[in-house]
């Protein structure tokens, strides 16, 4: 087979950090305020303005608080199950990929928490969320960044829940509906479908949630997990202050990125992007005999963190050790002509390719993308068939 004779324009499929916005050049970040305070008045304000942006174009209410806190979406989530976590509630958690999976080990290993119950599925589906119990604290991922698989639609959360809605969104803020009236908090951090840089994470919690933080934690957290004091909640966390010290290079460069989002014409567009990238993968699977997709079921396949399976004969009768280094060699030959990078499965999830289709990345390139697949698999089969 023949390499194929048109490139991506833009080869970058990463998860995270994810593709910069199109059109993104080091002048975005010219007026990053370097060399001074984040608590400065203008520091202050540039940090508010990512909130108050984020909250805009998402459509957060206007009763929810946004904080920017440290260590991304993973410090998010783990402030948040570390502060309510063994407190009034039991708690149910869905565990169906390498993320929610840990959250789940969390919970059981590190925390100990006694009243829990975890919901598992292997990878490609969702456990069953009909056995969930929502007058629990429930922990849920809406979209599995190393599954590609989501939670198809609000329904399954009842309008009316008594437990806490804890919900980790970081690769499908930005680029999928979130039914804000049945959750309680949501994470998400800057390097996914905004094209943000890593180690900032977003915190948004609605006032069921805030009334609860406000209250002692069942254990001693450490600084970057406070949220309280005796005072109660620390509101300045949501005004715009951090708890520990940000970039102020990566905060003009998240606005950057919600900049564009609104110029674009906001989430209605960024999802119509993101869709736009999987109807291409869905079209491609769909005439390929060796790809299918790891989601099993349709309704719950990401728009963002299109995992996929090698479906050939010769590749399912290969060792796992096998698989992974016939993974490795496609995507190597890929990336060696320039054509598209990070295309592996994540390191815990079945062998296979994970294409990011977030709202930062043009459907043409993906389109450009699949012929040299296509080539690459060629080349890897005839060499790891025989």
């Amino acid at each position: 087979m023949s390499k194929p004779s048109v490139k991506p324009s833009r080869p970058f499929f990463s998860s995270g950090p994810c593709a910069k916005r199109p059109g993104w050049s080091l002048s975005a970040l010219d007026q990053a305020l370097l060399g001074r305070s984040h608590r400065a008045p203008e520091g202050r304000a540039r940090l508010k303005e990512v909130i108050t942006r984020s909250k805009n174009v998402l459509g957060i209410p206007a009763d929810w608080r946004v904080a920017v806190v440290p260590a991304s979406d993973t410090g998010a989530v783990e402030m948040v199950l570390w502060a309510l976590a063994g407190g009034e509630r039991g708690m149910d958690v869905l565990s169906f990929e390498s993320f929610s999976g840990t959250w789940a080990q969390d919970l059981r290993d590190v925390l100990k928490i006694e009243d829990l119950r975890v919901h598992e599925a292997p990878y490609g589906q969702l456990p069953d969320l009909s056995a969930v119990d929502w007058s629990r604290d429930v922990v849920l991922t809406w979209n599995g960044t190393t599954s590609g698989v989501r939670i198809p639609n609000a329904d399954a959360i009842p309008a009316e829940h008594e437990g806490l809605v804890i919900c980790d969104a970081t690769s499908a803020a930005f680029a999928m509906d979130l039914p804000w009236d049945r959750l309680d908090v949501v994470t998400w951090s800057w390097q996914k479908a905004l094209g943000g840089e890593a180690a900032h994470g977003m915190l948004a919690i609605s006032p069921r949630a805030a009334a609860r933080l406000a209250e002692a934690s069942p254990r001693p957290l450490p600084k970057i997990f406070r949220l309280a004091n005796k005072k109660g909640l620390m509101e300045a966390v949501f005004e715009g202050d951090t708890i520990n010290t940000p970039s102020m290079l990566c905060v003009e460069d998240a606005l950057d990125g919600l900049r564009w989002a609104e110029n674009v014409g906001g989430l209605e567009a960024l999802k119509a992007r993101s869709q736009a990238s999987l109807a291409v993968v869905d079209e491609w699977v769909e005439k390929t005999d060796w790809v299918s997709f790891l989601a099993e079921l349709p309704e719950t396949r990401s728009c963002t963190s299109i995992c996929l399976k090698i479906s050939a004969p010769w590749f399912e009768a290969l060792s796992p050790e096998a698989q992974g280094k016939a993974v490795k060699r496609l995507t190597g030959l890929v990336a060696q002509e320039g054509a598209g990078y990070d295309l592996a499965s994540y390191r815990d999830a079945p062998a296979g390719l994970r294409i990011w289709g977030g709202a930062t990345v043009n459907a043409e390139d993906i389109q450009a993308l699949l012929p040299w697949l296509d080539w690459a698999y060629e080349c890897t089969r005839e060499e790891f068939s025989a």
